[in-house]
């Protein structure tokens, strides 16, 4: 077993050229898998993260969404809607929302921006403890024609920057900032972009007391599902049409979001295994060549005793030694790219996405490695194997 390794090693020194190209091919192949996979890991990691933070929420709207369709209003709520929420037994508190597109100016910019209306004492049911201001505070009940901003809308929307005690145009009525929000991002990215007023001051931008959605929370998560449906027959009850609310749970849609994110990592694998096939049809063609030039070498050995299973180890281990070394750097490679592909995001996009490299990954990685050398190698091992020893020596 030692001459064998020592013989391999000597015939990739030889070919040092050939040799570092292959195991370039390998490497590329498997740091491409290594770096888009753990790129998706941090991805779901960070969206169920901010889900599973809400896991008591139970969002109620009035139409249909899922991650198949797209989303179908039937309407809006009413009061009677949200007093019957409240009512159902393990519900802890449910806030009614009202929003609607309004333009906003600012130093002379418009945008079209989403007005929210709460009410202040509603605010804990509605973004729980995860979303605070980063300056200033929330909107409270006795204020009037006052309004707390998203992150986007105070730093990214308009030329100048807004902040706390700023005054801003919406649908025509001047508000005073006293609040802007942290910046959330991912599956809370909407509220970067909304102006939250008093339930008060929304009835008068808005002119209607509609209820655009309803943020239930709950006391025993176990039961949320449970919950869930029986809100969605109560309002479907007040209305007298099937279907007319939908609520959704967050326990539902991270199950939603593990299969689409699921389906994803089976894309992205696929993407990166044609460098790995690649990199397999360099290993065939480099022992091939390899075969060829050693041929006179192969009928001396089995001229003084080398058996066809001797040949065949030793052209497997050459294939399997240089796809190994691929392989470990193919994950130290996949490490760095995933670090800076997760730089990238944060610096381009503003969103905080750590990639996550799984041991498990790096080590599947490096088997895989060297079952793609192996098996490229195989071709050419078998025919040299095979050769005659007489005419090999001629």
């Amino acid at each position: 077993m030692k001459d064998a390794f020592l013989l391999v090693n000597r015939n990739i020194k030889e070919r040092k050229a050939r040799s570092a190209l292959t195991i370039l091919g390998i490497t590329v192949g498997i740091g491409a898998v290594i770096a888009l996979m753990s790129v998706g890991y941090g991805m779901q990691e960070s969206i169920t993260g901010q889900l599973t933070e809400m896991a008591d929420l139970i969002m109620v709207m009035p139409g249909r969404m899922d991650f198949e369709t797209a989303y179908m209003e039937l309407g809006s709520f009413d009061e009677r809607d949200l007093k019957d929420v409240e009512r159902i037994k393990g519900v802890k508190e449910a806030a009614a929302m009202m929003a609607e597109m309004f333009e906003t100016e600012y130093k002379g910019e418009k945008f079209m921006v989403e007005i929210v209306g709460v009410d202040p004492g509603d605010i804990g049911a509605l973004f729980g403890k995860v979303v605070k201001p980063e300056e200033g505070r929330y909107v409270r009940e006795n204020d009037h024609k006052t309004c707390t901003i998203g992150y986007s809308i105070a730093k990214d929307y308009f030329d100048d920057e807004i902040g706390v005690n700023d005054r801003i145009t919406i649908n025509g009525s001047k508000f005073r900032v006293v609040g802007v929000l942290k910046k959330q991002g991912g599956f809370r990215s909407e509220v970067d972009s909304q102006i939250y007023v008093t339930k008060r001051d929304s009835v008068t931008i808005l002119d209607n007391e509609d209820i655009s959605e309803i943020f239930v929370r709950v006391r025993d998560i176990g039961k949320a599902e449970e919950i869930a449906d029986e809100i969605e027959e109560r309002i479907n009850d007040n209305h007298k049409v099937d279907d007319f609310a939908s609520a959704m749970t967050m326990g539902s849609s991270i199950k939603r979001l593990e299969s689409v994110f699921g389906i994803l990592q089976v894309v992205l694998i696929a993407i990166a295994s044609i460098s790995l096939i690649v990199a397999a049809m360099g290993i065939m063609n480099t022992m091939l060549m390899s075969v060829m030039e050693r041929t006179h070498e192969i009928g001396v050995m089995k001229a003084i005793g080398a058996k066809n299973r001797n040949i065949l180890f030793l052209f497997l281990l050459e294939a399997g030694m240089v796809s190994l070394v691929g392989g470990v750097f193919g994950c130290i490679v996949g490490i760095i790219a995933a670090k800076a592909i997760s730089f990238g995001i944060v610096t381009k996009f503003g969103v905080e996405i750590t990639a996550i490299v799984k041991p498990e990954v790096l080590l599947g990685a490096v088997v895989v490695a060297m079952l793609v050398g192996v098996l490229s190698g195989l071709y050419p091992a078998r025919k040299a194997s095979k050769m005659s020893p007489v005419e090999a020596v001629r």
